[in-house]
């Protein structure tokens, strides 16, 4: 089943260029999809697009069939770049607070996901550091029994000894129908887990992209190493 299409996709904001620039993708179920892309490029602009949060200058999205919404919400669990909460908040009030405002919030999970961390649920979440705060946020997220996770730069504030955790949390905690689209610059740490992949360009095209595997066996080289070459050559 297709749970995200994208269709003549253009964003412009006022009196600059285009960020995303006819942009056309469909992603089926069961995947998780590397939206990947120097700093600056349109990763960001596009998941904001997708939950609703932005309109596009033209083109039309659809999650699960459905047009982007107020009944898309439902649908879609979104982490964004930078932590949201109030820092004033408790961990536990946090998952109170996602009880209450999503029906598929599944609280045990997230304890469970949260006492693996060693990450205490009755402490605020300005007394933890920086990378606890982005793991509790990820954790609550990916707690949701959502169709479509969008997760932007789900592992850029972390060290890289909590980065292996992040991502089996990410792989281990979505339904064979939902879908997972991650963005990052991180290609070396994100691409173990990928099925699908895009690389996207300043000017918001798709310069590249397709089954991971099948790119890996044709070029005879990692998803890595293929963004290297192809940006460098890009002059980005």
């Amino acid at each position: 089943m297709t749970v995200l299409e994208a269709k003549h996709i253009s964003k412009i904001y006022s009196g600059r260029n285009y960020v995303l620039n006819d942009f056309n993708f469909k992603l089926e179920s069961g995947r998780i999809v590397g939206l990947l892309g120097p700093n600056g490029c349109g990763k960001t602009t596009f998941l904001k697009l997708v939950s609703g949060l932005l309109t596009p200058t033209a083109g039309s999205i659809e999650v699960c069939g459905i047009p982007v919404s107020e009944r898309t919400n439902s649908l879609v669990s979104y982490l964004p770049e930078r932590t949201y909460f109030n820092p004033s908040m408790r961990v536990s009030e946090l998952m109170d607070y996602f009880c209450d405002f999503y029906p598929d919030f599944d609280r045990a999970k997230a304890e469970k996901m949260l006492g693996d961390l060693q990450i205490t649920t009755n402490r605020p979440l300005k007394a933890l550091s920086k990378g606890q705060r982005e793991k509790v946020q990820l954790v609550l997220v990916m707690a949701r029994r959502a169709r479509l996770y969008l997760l932007d730069e789900p592992i850029g504030g972390v060290d890289p000894a909590s980065r292996d955790y992040i991502l089996q949390t990410i792989v281990g905690n979505y339904a064979e129908d939902a879908t997972v689209v991650i963005t990052t610059h991180l290609i070396y740490d994100i691409e173990p887990v990928l099925d699908e992949f895009m690389f996207l360009g300043y000017g918001g095209q798709i310069i590249m992209g397709g089954n991971a595997d099948d790119i890996r066996a044709q070029y005879g080289r990692s998803l890595d190493q293929l963004f290297r070459e192809v940006f460098r050559c890009a002059n980005y």
